[in-house]
């Protein structure tokens, strides 16, 4: 079967954001951003969005043959995509949530250029609003699916979901989007990890 991983994307307007688009931050990623050809845009949004990236890009690498990452103005575009501090700027002035067409037009191109080519495609970000999910849905169907443990996980929980599961070397049951409960009951905290 051929599967695409989604990764939602970091947000490039909070805290994080402002120190790395800092034009006086030295720290080694933010001057790699200011100079070209910019930074893959997996590390980027793995800076900003910390555990929970970094899971989703640890977990679609491990389990899935290829994976695009969800922009707020660009569509999907490859973890390797090189992006500088410029980008970042543009990509922090759209709201996602608004849904405007800046947002919306790129990324229905690209959806529907994916839903040609694959038969199952895994959303790896949050479908409690519609701002990723609605768009999706409506290309995809049922094809659209995503992990059934991320219902009632915050951000941060399903980071640690997520590398838990690349460390055990197990994969997630995926249910359809489209009629799924997108809002439940907040599951019991992950146990600890052992030392192996």
């Amino acid at each position: 079967m051929s599967r695409i991983f989604l990764l939602s994307p970091a947000r490039c307007d909070g805290e994080r954001a402002k120190l790395i688009l800092n034009p006086n931050a030295e720290f080694p990623l933010a001057r790699a951003l200011r100079e070209p050809p910019g930074v893959e845009i997996a590390e980027v949004f793995s800076f900003l969005s910390g555990l929970y990236f970094r899971g989703k890009l640890a977990y679609a690498r491990a389990f899935g043959a290829e994976l695009l990452v969800i922009t707020t103005e660009r569509g999907l575009v490859p973890p390797t995509q090189r992006v500088t501090r410029d980008d970042l700027c543009a990509f922090a002035e759209v709201d996602i949530a608004g849904a405007s067409e800046r947002y919306l037009a790129p990324l229905r191109r690209d959806v529907a250029l994916l839903a040609k080519r694959t038969e199952e495609v895994v959303l790896l970000g949050s479908i409690a609003t519609g701002k990723y999910a609605d768009t999706l849905i409506a290309a995809l169907g049922e094809r659209l699916v995503f992990p059934r443990e991320f219902v009632g996980r915050g951000d941060m929980s399903r980071g640690g979901l997520l590398l838990r599961q690349v460390r055990e070397t197990q994969e997630l049951e995926y249910i359809p989007v489209a009629g799924a409960v997108r809002h439940g009951v907040r599951p019991p905290k992950l146990a600890p990890l052992r030392s192996r």
